[in-house]
């Protein structure tokens, strides 16, 4: 197991990099949807990657959810996995949420609409303020009632023995409509994102 830890100091300053991204986000979905957007306190743990799948499983329960995931890539090491967790009955109302008329676009088409708000808004957000630039794989969406989740997770985290968890949830207040945002930072990458917090914090 690779030994790291986050210093509180450390902690704080990626939390005040959060906020801001996720405000930004948050703004950016409540403007497209002309609405209001409810943010909880994200929060932010060390995890053994091994340990991801049965925390997930132990979150949703037997809800039935979709999921997309989607890697990203930036400077200096900085790389990661985003995941956007739907509960199922809430994925029905982003046809009517997004404007789209019945049958125009499939599911998958509308969950990677408002996945690319969030995803590209937060990370590229968050990137600015750490001076880096962010590329993106191809996005994946997995259902609960065709795929395991948790096997998907599984092979997600299968070289990551340490993980950075970030945990954020977006409620559209005009809309029986939520998710959950789930940033993974994979070990190496997390020594690398704590250098990029040290230079910040010894810039202030």
């Amino acid at each position: 197991m690779i030994e790291i830890t986050i210093t509180e100091e450390q902690r704080d300053c990626l939390q005040e990099l959060i906020n801001v991204a996720m405000g930004r986000a948050s703004d950016k979905l409540a403007r497209y949807l002309e609405t209001f957007v409810h943010l909880q306190v994200p929060h932010i743990e060390l995890v053994s990657s091994s340990e991801l799948p049965q925390a997930f499983a132990e979150t949703y329960g037997d809800d039935s959810v979709t999921l997309l995931s989607q890697g990203f890539y930036g400077q200096d090491g900085i790389t990661g996995e985003t995941l956007l967790i739907y509960r199922a009955d809430h994925t029905k109302n982003i046809a009517n949420i997004l404007g789209y008329e019945p049958d125009e676009v499939s599911e998958m088409e509308q969950l990677t609409d408002i996945s690319s708000i969030l995803t590209t808004t937060f990370l590229n957000g968050l990137a600015e303020q750490i001076d880096n630039q962010i590329a993106y794989s191809a996005p994946r969406v997995i259902s609960s009632s065709e795929t395991s989740i948790e096997k998907h997770l599984q092979d997600l985290s299968f070289n990551w023995e340490l993980a950075l968890k970030v945990a954020i949830s977006y409620q559209v207040t005009d809309y029986e409509f939520n998710c959950d945002m789930v940033l993974l930072i994979p070990g190496v990458a997390i020594e690398n994102i704590q250098q990029v917090l040290d230079q910040i914090l010894e810039e202030y």
